[in-house]
C-alpha cells in the first residue's frame, strides 16, 4: 500500500474537508459498477478505499503521520530500540575480534536447525529458553504474531431506509460467510467498513486473523436523492393547495408527517423539514428538503379550466 496521502492526491496539511473531497471523487470515478470488470479500477478503489480509512479517522491519520502505523494500518516495526541504548545488537555474541564464535554439535550446530542466532532472536524477543520449555516464544512467538490471515472483501448494497434504522445489516461474503453489522452513522457511499479479526484465520498459532472489508453501496431511491445528510425531494403540489395553502402529506424515512404549505406557495420553492434526513457523525440527523412542483388534476377540471380562461378574456372598459 503506497502513501494515503498519495493515494487520494492530498497533500499531508490537506483538511479533513479536502480529503473527504478527493476521497468521494475518486471512489465516484473507480467505483466497480462505473467500471465493469476492469481488475485495474477494481484495485484503485480499494486503495482509495484504504487510504480514506487511514486518512479519515483523526487518529489513525495522526499515527500514521508520527510513523507508528504504515498505510494498512498496521504497526509498524520499531526495530532494536530496546538494545542498551541503541548500542550493537550482536555485543554479546561477540568473541575478542574474531567474530562470533560458532559451536559444533547437538542442538547449536547450524546444520542442526538452531544456531547462535536462534538463541539471540530468541533472547532478543523476549523469550529467552522459556519457549522451549512449553508454548510459542522468542522470536517464533514473534513471528507468529506477526502472521496475520488474509482480509476478506464484499460490497453491500443498503437502501437510505438501512441508514436511520437500527436494525443490523447483513453482509455475504464470496465464502459464504455471512456477518451482521451496524452501520456506522454518517456512512457514504462507497466507503469501507473494517471488521477487525473477521477475516481469515492466522496461518500460524498466535497469529492474528485476517480483518472483514465491507464496502458500502447506496443504492437509488425511488423519492429521495442524498447530499451529504440532507435529503432533496420533489413534493408535488396541486394549484389549490399552492393558491391557498394546505397541511401536504410528506412520506420520510421515518413515516408520513404533515408539512405545513403557506398559501400563495411559487413552483420551486424549498420547504425544510428538520432532522429528518441521515445520521450524521458525531450525532443528530440532517433535513428534507422539499421542492415544490405544482401538479395538474389527473382528470381535466371544467371548472378549473372555464376560471382560466374567463381570467384570460380581455376585460371590458369601466
Amino acid at each position: 500500500m503506497r502513501d494515503p496521502y498519495a493515494a487520494l492526491g492530498v497533500a499531508k496539511t490537506a483538511s479533513e474537508k479536502d480529503i473527504k473531497s478527493a476521497f468521494r471523487k475518486l471512489a465516484k470515478t473507480y467505483h466497480p459498477d462505473a467500471n465493469g470488470n476492469d481488475p485495474k479500477a477494481s484495485a484503485r478503489f480499494n486503495e482509495i478505499n484504504q487510504a480514506y480509512e487511514i486518512l479519515g479517522d483523526k487518529d489513525k491519520r495522526a499515527q500514521f503521520d508520527r510513523g507508528e502505523i504504515d498505510g494498512e494500518g498496521k504497526p509498524k516495526f520499531q526495530g532494536f530500540s530496546g538494545f542498551g541504548g541503541g548500542g550493537d545488537p550482536f555485543a554479546g555474541a561477540r568473541r575478542g575480534t574474531g567474530g562470533f564464535e560458532f559451536r559444533s554439535g547437538g542442538r547449536d550446530d547450524l546444520g542442526g536447525g538452531e544456531s547462535m542466532f536462534s538463541d539471540f532472536f530468541e533472547q532478543a524477543f523476549g523469550g529467552g529458553g522459556a519457549g522451549r520449555r512449553g508454548g510459542a516464544s522468542g522470536f517464533t512467538a514473534a513471528r507468529n504474531a506477526s502472521a496475520k490471515g488474509e482480509d476478506i472483501r464484499a460490497t453491500l448494497k443498503v437502501r437510505l431506509e438501512d441508514l436511520v434504522s437500527e436494525e443490523k445489516v447483513e453482509a455475504i461474503f464470496p465464502s459464504g460467510k455471512r456477518l451482521a453489522i451496524r452501520l456506522p452513522d454518517g456512512v457514504e457511499n462507497g466507503q469501507t467498513i473494517r471488521l477487525k479479526g473477521q477475516g481469515q484465520p492466522a496461518p500460524f498459532a498466535g497469529g492474528t486473523a485476517g480483518d472483514a472489508l465491507v464496502t458500502i453501496e447506496i443504492v437509488e431511491h425511488p423519492r429521495f436523492r442524498a447530499e451529504g445528510g440532507d435529503l432533496l425531494l420533489d413534493l408535488p403540489v396541486s394549484v389549490r393547495d399552492a393558491v391557498l395553502g394546505a397541511k401536504v402529506q410528506v412520506e420520510t424515512l421515518d413515516g408520513r408527517v404533515a408539512l405545513t404549505l403557506a398559501p400563495w406557495t411559487n413552483a420551486g420553492r424549498t420547504l425544510r423539514l428538520k432532522g429528518k434526513g441521515l445520521p450524521k457523525k458525531g450525532g443528530g440527523r440532517g433535513d428534507i428538503l422539499a421542492t415544490v412542483r405544482l401538479t395538474l388534476p389527473a382528470e381535466r377540471d371544467p371548472e378549473l379550466e372555464a376560471f382560466f380562461r374567463a381570467k384570460a378574456e380581455p376585460q371590458p372598459a369601466a
